[in-house]
C-alpha cells in the first residue's frame, strides 16, 4: 500500500526540535504532572495509587472508569459507545480502516488534518476533496457538499474546531451535514480533538455523535486538555460501528498504556480546571495576535473561533516554505507552511503557548515581515 508523505509531520519531524521560539505547535501549553496532580489534590497520594498497580495490559478498550468520563462529555453516550485508541490519530486511522474499501466515495474537506484524505486514498476510495475557503469563512459550502455526496457515498470526513483556520460550525451547521449525509446514506467522522476551546460560551460545541445517527466523533487527552504525552484518545459512536473497529483494532493495539488511562481520568475527572487554564490561554493569545494581525500591512486572516491555531495569508513574493525557513534561520521562530497541508500562500501559527512566547514570536516576526519588504522593494 503507497500513502503519501503526511506534510506537517514531516514538518515538525523536521525542524520542531531546531526552534527557539514554537509558534507552529497545536497543543494547549502541556501540563506538568506536577501540575496535574496539584490540580486534582493528589499530589501526596498518587503513590497509594500507582505502587500497586500491577502493569497487565488492563481493559482492553480502555476502564470502565475512562469509558464513563468519555461518555460524559457528550449529551447522548454511555460508556458502551466509547472505545480507547492511541490519540485521536489513532482513532482517525481505526475509523477509515474500518469503514473504508476500494471504490467507495470519501468526502473531506481540505484544510483538514491529513489523515482525512490521505488515508482513505491510500485504500482506492473515490476522495472527493471540499475545499474550505476564504468565501465562506471556511466553513464547508453546503450546496458544494450535496452535490458531491451522491447516493451510497460512504463517508464524509470533516474536523470541529477546523485544523489549521481555526474555523467553528455550530449545532445547526452540523445539523444540515447529518441532513446530507443521511440522505445519501454517509457515515459522518468528525475530528473533534480540539472541542472545548471556543472563543465564546462554555467553550464546546455540541459534537456529531450526538446529533447523527451515523455520526462518529474521535478526540484526545492531547489539545484541549494538555496531556500529548499521554497518548490517549477515543471514539465515540454507535456500538455496531465499535464492534466492527475492534476487529480492526485487536491488530494493532491491544490496549491503552494502563498509565495513560489511570492520568487521563484524573484529567477528566478535573475538566472543568483544565479546560478553564486551556480557555484562558487560548482566549488571551488570540486576542495578542489578532492586534498583531490588525499591525502588520503584510498579513490578513480569517480570525478563528476556536482551536488553536489560525491561517495567515501574506503578501510577499516568496513560497511559504521559503518564508518559513527563512523566518526561522533569522529568527529562530517557528510556523508551519501552508503548502504541508495544500495552503499555499498562507501560515498556519499555534497561539497556545504562554503569552510570554507569542509576544516575542510575532515581535520578530514583525522585524522580518520588514526585513523581507524592503529586500522585495
Amino acid at each position: 500500500m503507497k500513502i503519501r508523505d503526511f506534510g506537517v509531520e514531516i514538518w515538525m519531524n523536521r525542524y520542531e526540535n531546531h526552534c527557539e521560539l514554537n509558534l507552529a505547535e497545536t497543543c494547549v501549553q502541556s501540563l506538568t504532572v506536577e501540575e496535574l496532580l496539584a490540580m486534582a489534590g493528589k499530589t501526596e497520594t498518587i503513590l497509594s495509587e500507582l505502587l500497586p498497580m500491577k502493569l497487565t495490559y488492563g481493559a482492553i478498550e480502555g476502564s470502565d472508569r475512562l469509558r464513563r468520563l468519555v461518555a460524559g462529555l457528550y449529551e447522548r453516550q454511555k460508556p458502551e459507545n466509547v472505545v480507547a485508541t492511541h490519540g485521536t490519530i489513532g482513532a482517525n486511522a481505526l475509523v477509515h480502516e474500518t469503514l473504508v474499501e476500494p471504490g467507495d466515495r470519501v468526502i473531506s474537506v481540505l484544510p483538514t488534518y491529513q489523515q482525512h484524505y490521505s488515508i482513505p486514498e491510500s485504500y482506492g476510495a473515490d476522495v472527493q476533496i471540499l475545499r474550505l475557503t476564504e468565501a465562506t469563512g471556511f466553513l464547508p459550502d453546503l450546496d458544494a457538499l450535496k452535490r458531491l455526496a451522491t447516493p451510497g457515498t460512504k463517508l464524509i470526513a470533516i474536523n470541529n474546531p477546523n485544523n489549521p483556520t481555526g474555523s467553528l460550525m455550530d449545532r445547526a451547521y452540523l445539523e444540515q451535514i447529518a441532513g446530507i449525509a443521511r440522505e445519501c446514506g454517509a457515515w459522518v467522522l468528525c475530528d473533534e480533538v480540539y472541542r472545548g476551546t471556543d472563543q465564546d460560551g462554555d467553550g464546546s460545541t455540541v459534537s456529531m455523535a450526538d446529533l447523527y445517527e451515523k455520526g462518529i466523533s474521535t478526540a484526545s487527552m492531547s489539545k484541549a486538555y494538555s496531556l500529548a504525552g499521554l497518548r490517549l484518545g477515543w471514539i465515540v459512536g454507535p456500538v455496531e460501528l465499535l464492534h466492527a473497529v475492534a476487529v480492526h483494532r485487536d491488530y494493532n493495539t491491544i490496549s491503552v498504556g494502563m498509565l495513560d488511562d489511570h492520568f487521563a481520568c484524573i484529567a477528566l475527572e478535573n475538566r472543568d480546571k483544565i479546560l478553564g487554564r486551556s480557555q484562558q490561554i487560548t482566549r488571551t493569545n488570540r486576542a495578542i495576535l489578532s492586534e498583531w494581525v490588525e499591525g502588520e500591512p503584510l498579513i490578513s486572516w480569517i480570525a478563528p473561533k476556536s482551536g488553536t491555531t489560525a491561517l495567515l495569508k501574506y503578501d510577499l513574493p516568496m513560497t511559504s516554505e521559503e518564508f518559513c525557513v527563512k523566518l526561522l534561520e533569522a529568527t529562530g521562530v517557528m510556523l508551519t507552511p501552508g503548502s504541508a497541508m495544500e495552503m499555499e500562500g498562507y501560515l498556519r501559527i499555534g497561539y497556545a503557548n504562554g503569552p510570554e512566547i507569542i509576544r516575542e514570536g510575532l515581535k520578530r516576526m514583525s522585524g522580518f515581515l520588514r526585513e523581507q519588504q524592503a529586500a522585495a522593494a
